[in-house]
């Protein structure tokens, strides 16, 4: 396999980590709309996470938080945002930068996305600003942790099985199949 000297993952995981960045911007101005509340997981050892040492004690490597009913403070910044929620009956703000997270995911939808670069310090890419929505974007995510559900639909007919597709196949996954009809 050739060397990827452009780092396409890298470049994937931050214009991602950028659509978790508008959402929590939507929910900042609007607050939680609907069934949308999101976990998430990120690395409680990565530079610039500010969080209680009890927790750190508690999750050395990774933790996951739910924005769902009791948080307050939200403001998000380029590079992290800062929440406040409670923690054994204490109230406690979090800075999390965006680097840092892992995982994402909003049950209520459902959507997901897992993040397989982790940039390490000062030297993390900032997350870009955003873009204004397409209509008929399309999203290449290396992984969506929940799918919509189907109404019992066949796969197309010129879809290979699971089995039959190369080790490593990408997958182009349009936005509309998260839409609800």
């Amino acid at each position: 396999m050739a060397k990827d000297y452009i780092g396409y993952q890298a470049l994937l995981d931050a214009a991602l980590r950028g659509v978790v960045r508008d959402a929590l911007l939507r929910i900042e101005k609007q607050g939680l709309i609907g069934s949308h509340h999101f976990y998430l997981t990120f690395k409680t050892g990565f530079p610039g996470v500010d969080i209680p040492s009890f927790l750190v004690e508690q999750y050395p490597d990774e933790m996951t938080i739910i924005l769902q009913h009791q948080f307050w403070g939200l403001k998000i910044r380029d590079e992290d945002f800062e929440v406040a929620l409670t923690f054994r009956k204490l109230p406690a703000t979090l800075v999390i930068p965006f680097a840092a997270l892992t995982k994402f995911f909003d049950p209520g939808v459902p959507f997901g996305l897992e993040f397989k670069s982790v940039e390490d310090g000062p030297a993390a890419k900032p997350v870009p600003k955003a873009v204004p929505p397409q209509s008929d974007a399309t999203l290449l995510p290396h992984k969506v942790e929940a799918q919509p559900e189907t109404d019992g639909a066949e796969k197309p007919e010129g879809e290979k099985p699971e089995a039959e597709k190369p080790a490593g196949a990408g997958e182009v996954v349009s936005l509309d199949s998260f839409r609800k009809k």
